[in-house]
């Protein structure tokens, strides 16, 4: 019988890794989750139209598209950028796949993943990325500090920006 530190699949004193297949089912089910909600917003609402409440206060519906990266920036370069997304999120997924990691870095590498591709699936197949969620709350908190409305998001952008947040806190546990 083998070690843990003499394995393959184990990771050296820590904790089993999730299999392999664990971070790309997440990954994929995000995926499905963002396109499906992207291809919902294409059908059933229309770009300059008012927002539709949801969840009254906290999340509306607005249909609107972004040629860049966050905030709008480097507007016009979908291609570039959805390239480059597609590249960083099958590179994340290939190395959890093949360098096995603690299950919570595991999951948070599969979100980023999952949001980089979900955005670059967008930038490849129609030139723009669609984002349809708006946060009248959010957009509270960041006029109150003098920031403008919070940006119009979709899924994928959420996975990438809550599961960066979750690797600086990981980072940040993992430095005690």
């Amino acid at each position: 019988m083998s070690s843990p530190s003499s394995s393959g699949s184990r990771l050296v004193n820590g904790p089993r890794p999730l299999a392999a297949w664990v971070p790309l089912l997440i990954a994929g089910l995000l995926l499905v989750a963002d396109q499906l909600l992207k291809a919902w917003a294409l059908a059933n609402l229309t770009e300059g139209t008012p927002a539709v409440p949801f969840v009254p206060g906290l999340i509306s519906w607005v249909l609107t598209f972004n040629t860049g990266a966050a905030w709008s920036l480097l507007s016009g370069s979908a291609l570039p950028l959805a390239l480059g997304r597609l590249l960083v999120g099958l590179g994340i997924l290939a190395y959890v796949v093949f360098r096995p990691q603690q299950r919570a870095l595991s999951i948070v590498l599969a979100m980023i993943a999952a949001g980089a591709i979900g955005n670059a699936i967008d930038g490849l197949r129609l030139g723009r990325v669609t984002d349809m969620v708006s946060s009248p709350a959010l957009s509270a908190v960041t006029r109150a500090i003098k920031a403008g409305e919070f940006p119009i998001f979709n899924i994928a952008d959420s996975c990438v920006v809550v599961g960066t947040i979750l690797l600086v806190l990981l980072s940040l546990r993992r430095s005690k």
